[in-house]
């Protein structure tokens, strides 16, 4: 499972998410987490459709197929429950 983040600096949302990734990230080990910059990277971000609600988080499977997207902010306990969803898979 990978994950892709989809945010930006001036989006207030992605700086409430902050704090609540950096727990999820101590809580993890190996986590793959690519982080998109919703101005700085668009030509990737474009590829990911993301609307114009951030913070976007994107679980994708082994062979970049989406299987979830999960739109404005979101808990702690969200997040940690969707990777231990598809960490399984």
């Amino acid at each position: 499972m990978k994950i892709i983040k989809i945010g930006a600096i001036w989006c207030p949302g992605c700086l409430v998410m902050k704090k609540v990734w950096k727990n999820i990230n101590a809580s993890y080990d190996n986590l793959l987490i690519e982080e998109l910059d919703y101005d700085m990277d668009s030509d990737e971000v474009s590829k990911y459709n993301p609307g114009k609600v951030l913070p976007v988080v994107i679980f994708l499977d082994k062979d970049g197929n989406e299987l979830e997207r999960l739109v404005g902010e979101q808990t702690e306990k969200t997040l940690c429950d969707r990777i231990d969803k598809y960490e399984e898979d």
